[in-house]
């Protein structure tokens, strides 16, 4: 993966009455053979780990533009705001 992400979206979710702290972070990656990668982290807010991690290939950047802000919508519906 290149150094800095071309896009990057970080999300939060916190409800202290349901002892949630959660972090979601999107990002595009360029990778050495032409693919454009988006990588998603998630986990718990405060640990010391990174959370878990997936990463999906698209041929263009707009492709994995177009699935970072998809992901980025879910995540909204599902309680998570931007910071």
């Amino acid at each position: 993966m290149s150094e800095e992400p071309r896009h990057s979206v970080y999300l939060r979710r916190i409800d202290p009455e349901r002892n949630m702290n959660r972090f979601y972070e999107i990002s595009v990656h360029l990778d050495l053979f032409g693919y454009h990668l988006v990588e998603r982290r998630w986990g718990r807010l405060g640990r010391g780990g990174e959370g878990q991690r997936k990463i999906d290939e698209h041929p263009t950047e707009e492709a994995a533009t177009e699935a970072l802000e998809l992901l980025a919508r879910r995540k909204i519906k599902r309680g998570y705001e931007a910071c």
